[in-house]
């Protein structure tokens, strides 16, 4: 494991304990109160949710083009962190929505292509589980359909004008709500490192059993 594993740890830890007490501390918003505070869970999950497709659809690229086995490791992990935190956000999206719309979901194009994009890598996962050989080249192309699936979530509210807040929120932030919402963002981009980081190595761990089992039974054949 690399040397920073640990105390990025730490850091990760220190982070998520310190968060909720920022948050609990912030200003609330002027219109929807209490409820508000789901932001500060909501969006960077969501952030996750458009950063790491692209994650997989890069590592996916560099499979496809040299099947190196390390990249598609990373595709894999990518993936299912993309599931992770795209299953958060559309958690924590409707219990937001519940008290800013008056519904628990609209169909409207940002939330539809989030969900989209969710299921994309849910049949990537599926794919590579139960696909059989072969599969990893054919989850690869999904895992950049997903990739190029991103900037539709991205810019869906600012193009067809939705219900959902516009890209504009973050950037606009009074800084007394800013500073609150980065610490949070930067805690979850660090959890992202560590999950990914370890989900790569238990898969490299995996792999190496695998052949390790395969060279002992070719011993005894």
């Amino acid at each position: 494991m690399q040397r920073w594993f640990l105390p990025l740890t730490v850091l990760t830890t220190v982070m998520f304990i310190l968060a909720p007490i920022f948050i609990v501390q912030a200003p609330y918003e002027s219109t929807m109160g209490l409820v508000q505070k789901i932001f500060y869970f909501h969006v960077p999950s969501a952030l996750l949710l458009v950063l790491s497709p692209f994650v997989c659809g890069i590592a996916s690229i560099r499979f496809l083009a040299s099947r190196t086995p390390a990249a598609d490791r990373v595709a894999l992990a990518a993936a299912e962190l993309t599931v992770l935190f795209g299953a958060i956000t559309l958690a924590t999206g409707p219990l937001w929505a519940r008290k800013a719309w008056g519904v628990w979901w609209v169909w409207d194009a940002k939330l539809t292509m989030a969900l989209l994009t969710w299921m994309i890598f849910v049949a990537y996962l599926m794919l590579r589980k139960y696909g059989g050989p072969g599969s990893e080249r054919l989850a690869a192309g999904l895992g950049i359909l997903g990739m190029a699936n991103v900037p539709f979530v991205y810019k869906a509210a600012d193009v067809w004008r939705t219900l959902h807040p516009q890209t504009s929120v973050v950037p606009t932030l009074p800084p007394v709500l800013a500073w609150v919402f980065w610490f949070a963002f930067a805690g979850f981009v660090m959890l992202y490192v560590l999950l990914l980081t370890s989900r790569v190595r238990v898969e490299a761990q995996r792999a190496e059993v695998d052949r390790l089992y395969l060279e002992l039974e070719d011993s005894y054949s």
